[in-house]
């Protein structure tokens, strides 16, 4: 039974869809470049999509978590820091 096409950039398949085309699945995703979200009794699961766009998610997570670091070290340097028992406190500790 061929996979269902659609006009989204993710195509929604089930999960009974992917366990008897998991084959064709992994192979349109790595060869073709397509991009495919599991679903079950229509929430949506996981998604497959080809390692390239694995990789790019990876590097955009690492730049965000970089830039949350620089600007907590940031605010942490116009601010001030604060005394660990003033913190306790705060927060009921």
């Amino acid at each position: 039974m061929p996979i269902k096409e659609t006009n989204a950039a993710m195509k929604p398949i089930t999960t009974a869809e992917a366990r008897k085309n998991l084959a064709e699945i992994v192979n349109r995703a790595a060869y073709g470049g397509e991009r495919f979200v599991v679903t079950r009794h229509g929430k949506e699961l996981v998604a497959i999509v080809p390692m390239g766009e694995l990789s790019l998610l990876n590097r955009l997570r690492a730049i965000l978590e970089r830039q949350d670091v620089e600007a907590a070290l940031k605010e942490l340097e116009e601010g001030g820091s604060r005394p660990w028992e003033e913190v306790r406190r705060d927060l009921g500790l």
